[in-house]
């Protein structure tokens, strides 16, 4: 159905003995930019003077107006009904109000008003208001409009869209708590979170453990489980629902999430879920087979894909240059496998020690380097999210934690905010947890996103920025250049990309032990920022290490230690 602004007259005040008629004015000014006839009436506005604007003006909205205490308003509004039906001015005009939760609770008593509010509707809640169908000009068909747009009390085309995780060890309280969160409006995507016995039994449920049920997330067992959750969600904004990948058997993971979810993206990593992570007994080789073919199968079906890398090599505290590079490298393997249209997650404060302004720098470098990716086949969205592992464990501090993150990140101009709430380092999130955490994140978008100071062009960030990406092309270019006569493109090559990790030349210092790598890395936080260094703390030059690894691969026994660098080789291009 085609929607259009019909012009309409629109009279509004503030009733009673109240003065407060900031919101009111706004509303009609907002009406006023759509082309409407609006018609102030100003503060304190008494029934007889409200009555007889309707009379003369004959509006198709009234707007009332009352922010004093609840208590006050029942008698108020109880003449301004008693009038409005006495006149016959019921008909035809859509009664909406304005005011504090509780007034807005007094005022719904009168069954007189069709539309509430309270301060914190976007933009698109308030144009809906304001909207009339082109073929439908009867007044039961407006009424009918505003009320299917009613529950539209989040959204808002200027902003990102915000994402949160949920997954409690209980599934009925899951599925109790989803219900909830959609209620509130303030999640556009709630991604479910399975324990970890789902995501990698799901299809071989004989080998579950059940003395870990509910470990991680929760404990889905059947598809009813999953259409159950996703009917819970289906009120409120009725949020998007999508899941993690499974770190088994994922190509039933992506029928089972197309089918049932219709999923608005997918999540799948390159390397992880294996034993390079334990999240699955997937070999390293096998685990980069699944998962390339895995992302080949979202591309076929024209569904978005997000490679979540990147960050897990940071997390591990892997140098700054390293992250760069397997960002790049996640979103190539994306493009060359078909996908059209990719998630790019920058996830921010990790490792947790790294400043914001060398944080900014690496999230501009990655995305100067998947910028040259772009073309007519293949695009990104941003999404930006804080880090995991740096939240206090006081919940107070962590709230400034997350305003303070988001704030950084919104530097970048994100589609999606990957909202992780505050108290993730205390304890699980709750339903509430998940709410007031995205009220938080709104809160930084509703000061900050229209326009803040340009930091991203400082000289510092900018230098960084430019370094890091001049090291992380030499590491590209060294391992194409490497391997161009074994493979017509090495970086998307399966077993070319587990050599990566077995050589170390892709590493991080958690690592260390891992049946799968070889955990030599050794980084340090050097200005800000997270470098290589050597066993004595100086900065190594990487391309150089990486030079050294790749002619140690020539050697016949393979096994030379990295530690011999000798300092020399330090950052000074």
């Amino acid at each position: 159905m085609k929607y259009k602004m019909d012009k309409k007259t629109i009279i509004g005040g503030a009733i009673g003995n109240c003065v407060h008629v900031a919101g009111v004015f706004e509303y009609l000014r907002i009406a006023e930019h759509y082309g409407h006839c609006s018609i102030f009436l100003g503060s304190a506005v008494d029934t007889k003077k409200f009555i007889e604007a309707i009379k003369v003006n004959k509006p198709d909205i009234v707007g009332v107006s009352y922010r004093l205490a609840s208590s006050s308003l029942q008698a108020i509004l109880k003449n301004f009904c008693k009038a409005v039906y006495a006149n016959g001015l019921d008909q035809n005009i859509l009664y909406y109000f304005g005011g504090t939760p509780q007034c807005i609770d007094e005022a719904k008593k009168c069954k007189l008003f069709s539309c509430y509010f309270h301060g914190e509707e976007s933009l698109s809640y308030i144009e809906n208001t304001l909207l009339i169908k082109q073929k439908a000009s009867s007044f039961a068909a407006k009424l009918a409009l505003v009320k299917e747009n009613q529950n539209d009390l989040s959204k808002n085309i200027n902003y990102p869209l915000l994402r949160h995780h949920f997954g409690l060890p209980d599934l009925i309280e899951t599925i109790e708590s989803v219900k909830l969160i959609a209620e509130s409006g303030q999640v556009d995507v709630i991604s479910l979170a399975p324990d970890q016995n789902a995501q990698e039994y799901f299809f071989e449920q004989e080998k579950i453990d059940q003395s870990l049920s509910g470990s991680g997330g929760v404990p889905i067992r059947t598809e009813d489980d999953l259409i159950a959750i996703r009917e819970a969600a289906q009120t409120g904004n009725c949020p998007k629902l999508k899941i993690y990948s499974g770190t088994n058997n994922l190509i039933k993971w992506a029928e089972m999430s197309k089918r049932l979810l219709n999923i608005p993206w997918a999540t799948v990593p390159l390397y992880w879920y294996s034993i390079l992570d334990g999240r699955s007994k997937r070999s390293l080789l096998s685990a980069i087979k699944e998962n390339i073919e895995t992302i080949r199968w979202y591309a076929k079906h024209n569904i978005p894909v997000e490679i979540n890398e990147s960050h897990q090599w940071s997390l591990r505290e892997c140098s700054d240059v390293m992250a760069v590079v397997t960002f790049y490298l996640a979103a190539y393997n994306a493009k060359n496998n078909g996908v059209k249209k990719y998630v790019a997650q920058f996830m921010f404060n990790t490792p947790r020690l790294t400043s914001a302004s060398m944080d900014l720098a690496k999230m501009l470098a990655k995305i100067e380097m998947i910028e040259g990716l772009q073309d007519e086949s293949f695009t990104y969205l941003k999404q930006v999210r804080a880090g995991l592992s740096h939240f206090s464990v006081d919940k107070d501090v962590a709230k400034g934690q997350l305003s303070a993150s988001t704030l950084l990140s919104l530097l970048i101009r994100p589609h999606i905010i990957h909202v992780v709430s505050y108290c993730e380092a205390n304890h699980a999130a709750s339903p509430e947890d998940v709410i007031e955490s995205c009220k938080i994140v709104r809160g930084v978008l509703r000061n900050c996103w229209g326009g803040f100071p340009d930091i991203v062009n400082d000289e510092k960030i900018q230098k960084r920025k430019n370094e890091l990406v001049t090291r992380a092309r030499k590491v590209i270019n060294q391992i194409i250049e490497y391997y161009s006569d074994c493979y017509t493109d090495p970086l998307i090559e399966p077993n070319l990309l587990e050599e990566m990790i077995t050589l170390g030349i892709f590493d991080a210092p958690h690592l260390k032990g891992n049946p799968a790598a070889m955990g030599k890395m050794k980084t340090r936080m050097y200005n800000g920022g997270y470098e290589c260094v050597n066993s004595r703390g100086n900065i190594i030059n990487e391309p150089a290490r990486i030079t050294r690894l790749l002619k140690t691969s020539e050697k016949a026994d393979g096994s030379q230690e990295i530690e011999g660098f000798d300092g020399d080789n330090h950052y000074e291009e």
